[in-house]
């Protein structure tokens, strides 16, 4: 016990054992919803559920090791709700990549982490990106994961006419998905821990009630790992589509990271003389995480902001990133259960649904839009082309042709209203190679 208060600097921090191991539990009770998420969103690209499940678990659990135990920080990491979704509908299903190559292309951004952190590139690649197109693609995201959601539910069908349309209101599905988005958001408003697990469970006694679904158990072995692990393909990912995948991926990565580590990071008392204490360890489990995710069968991994529960009921030290990680392990043993609630049912057009997890996904979307407030609307320069990329992601079905766009129109904009210096040098670099990329493309 001694030595694991030292390890952590419990004193230097007013940390306690008791009050770290449950900020963990208050942490992972707040993000456990991914293990239910992450293999129906990497399901629908092709990928084995029981593997994405096993390799969903495990990379959380090393994650939030390395961040415990070598950045002893209080943040706890798993895969990321809106890079899986450009992993699955906008690099598979939009840009027709197998999903082995997507997580090819997951590694490659992994490796250039990685290699950006240690030179000290990353940070100025994001300083490079306006405050007001982060805040944008924040938004456009959950915009895009709120559309997904809203499908998912079988609130909304596609439609020939106006593309899309209000599906059926008094099916059981939707019924069982806006139960348990209710209940979700009631709990969420009134600050319950582990709100949207509890809606999924809500959901999911729904749709076995409705014979929408059936129980399988609860405990058993951990699925296999073989379908996902190290099937990454790497053969012929050098060309200017893949690498606009890579550096899609990155920045998605770099502004959801320091973002999180400087919101959780000042709130845990990590900021010291306006600098956050070993950054660079913490960026650096970041890149082996995501590296070691895509090896295994996962999209990209990275901090989460729910881990602020976690350090609002006193987590102060690695010690509870390190108990989160724990409790994925032992999430592993659960896999019937998650098979119960991530029953797919199909539609009459051949399409199928995801009506137990679809109120996450929404609730995710209305979360994340909440970056919407911070965009500065009096300057239109700036204004315009947050629009254009928070509008773009959704109605493109295709983040990187938002984060794209919102890049060009921002340079374009802002220099034909005479405030060309306020493009960072830099951002005119990638402005311009993104503009030719789609005047050649094909």
């Amino acid at each position: 016990m001694e030595f694991i208060k030292k390890y952590f600097g419990f004193e230097e921090r007013g940390a306690r054992f008791k009050t770290e191991l449950g900020a963990g539990l208050a942490t992972y009770l707040t993000m456990s919803y991914i293990i239910f998420v992450q293999p129906a969103v990497l399901g629908a690209a092709g990928m084995d559920k029981g593997a994405v499940f096993t390799a969903t678990c495990l990379a959380s659990a090393l994650a939030c090791f390395i961040m415990g135990l070598y950045a002893n920080y209080p943040i706890a990491q798993a895969p990321l709700m809106g890079e899986n979704f450009f992993f699955t509908y906008t690099v598979v299903l939009g840009m027709g990549y197998s999903w082995e190559k997507a997580l090819g292309l997951v590694f490659i951004s992994g490796l250039a982490f990685l290699a950006l952190t240690l030179t000290k590139m990353r940070e100025r690649l994001v300083d490079a990106v306006p405050e007001n197109l982060k805040y944008a693609i924040a938004s456009g995201i959950g915009l895009f994961v709120a559309l997904i959601g809203f499908k998912e539910a079988g609130l909304i069908t596609a439609s020939p006419a106006t593309l899309v349309k209000l599906g059926s209101v008094t099916s059981a599905p939707v019924i069982c998905a806006m139960a348990g988005l209710i209940v979700m958001a009631a709990l969420f408003a009134r600050k319950v821990k582990g709100a949207v697990l509890i809606g999924i469970l809500v959901s999911g006694a729904a749709a076995l009630a409705a014979g929408l679904t059936s129980f399988h158990g609860v405990v058993s072995a951990p699925p296999s790992l073989a379908p996902t692990l190290c099937k990454l393909d790497l053969a012929g990912l050098i060309t200017p589509d893949a690498l606009s995948v890579v550096l899609i991926f990155l920045f998605m990565s770099l502004f959801d990271t320091l973002g999180t580590l400087l919101g959780v990071g000042v709130q845990a008392g990590l900021l010291k003389n306006g600098k956050l204490e070993r950054i660079s360890r913490a960026l650096v489990s970041d890149a082996v995480a995501t590296t070691a995710g895509a090896l295994m069968g996962t999209s990209t991994v990275s901090s989460y902001i729910e881990s602020a529960t976690g350090v609002a009921q006193g987590g102060r030290t690695g010690l509870t990133a390190v108990t989160v990680g724990a409790l994925f392990l032992l999430s592993l043993f659960f896999s019937p259960l998650v098979g119960s609630i991530n029953a797919a049912l199909p539609l009459a057009d051949g399409t199928f649904i995801h009506p137990v997890t679809a109120p996450a996904l929404i609730l995710v979307g209305a979360l994340m839009m909440g970056s919407v407030c911070h965009i500065d609307w009096r300057d239109m320069s700036a204004g315009i082309p947050a629009f254009i990329t928070m509008a773009l992601i959704p109605f493109t079905f295709n983040i990187a042709d938002g984060i794209a766009f919102g890049f060009i129109s921002y340079a374009a904009i802002k220099t034909l209203s005479g405030k060309y210096g306020d493009v960072p040098p830099l951002l005119w670099v990638i402005s311009t190679l993104l503009a030719l990329r789609y005047a050649f493309l094909k």
